[in-house]
């Protein structure tokens, strides 16, 4: 009987690592964007600082639109895998079925 009971132990230990170990991964991710977007937001604020024009401040901004539609884009397909992962993860393997 104890046997079984650590083997049952051990089951869900693993199914708690990876469970772990899928949030850990989606808090780097997760940092990564942030800072990626504060980069962002420092390069249009130097360009808008350096710009002479209004044709130049209108650029800066056009660029910065692209760039941050692009983010927006890339953030939206990397929730979506992580939080199917997520949900694989930690409630397939910790035998929360839904």
């Amino acid at each position: 009987m104890p046997r079984e009971e650590t083997r049952s132990d051990r089951s869900t230990n693993l199914a708690g690592s990876e469970f772990f170990n899928t949030l850990q991964e989606m808090r780097r991710d997760w940092m990564a964007r942030v800072t990626a977007e504060v980069e962002l937001s420092l390069k249009l604020s130097k360009k808008l600082t350096d710009a002479h024009s209004v044709p130049d401040a209108v650029a800066a901004y056009q660029e910065w639109l692209n760039d941050e539609m692009g983010v927006r884009v890339s953030n939206g397909q990397k929730f979506m895998d992580t939080t199917s992962r997520f949900l694989s993860s930690g409630w397939t393997n910790a035998g929360m079925t839904t």
